[in-house]
């Protein structure tokens, strides 16, 4: 598999595309279907972080979605050019205390930490951002 990428206007409605497109690239890689759904949510979540945080639901600005297979796995680069955000500062939530208060939302990066082997950020505010997510397959 080559890398490939796909553009996506910043609108919630187009994340089931970008969901079949990085499933198909996961599958193609070898990855099982139980590994091919965390890697699509982990990407949606990536996503809707960038369309409600970095975008603040501006539906004309762009995301750009790569793939490119790694020895042995993949790799997702997400890339948008709007609000960055200092992700050193997201702190591991409290899941029981999250739980008991029954919160909504705020568990995007925890989530794609926990569904990824790797997740790096390259933030240059108001020009570019980059999340790359990375997924081994397990052999």
């Amino acid at each position: 598999m080559e890398a490939r990428t796909i553009n996506i206007e910043s609108r919630t409605e187009r994340l089931s595309a970008v969901r079949d497109f990085v499933s198909a690239a996961a599958r193609e890689c070898g990855f099982p279907d139980d590994e091919v759904s965390k890697i699509a949510l982990a990407v949606d979540e990536a996503c809707t972080n960038i369309i409600k945080h970095a975008y603040r639901y501006d539906p004309n600005k762009k995301i750009t979605v790569t793939v490119k297979p790694k020895t042995r796995g993949l790799e997702i680069a997400i890339a948008d050019t709007g609000t960055g955000f200092d992700p050193t500062r997201v702190q591991t939530p409290d899941m029981k205390e999250y739980l008991s208060h029954y919160r909504h939302g705020g568990l995007g990066v925890y989530l794609m930490k926990s569904l990824m082997d790797k997740v790096e950020y390259t933030i240059d505010p108001g020009r570019s951002n980059e999340v790359r997510l990375t997924k081994y397959l397990a052999h």
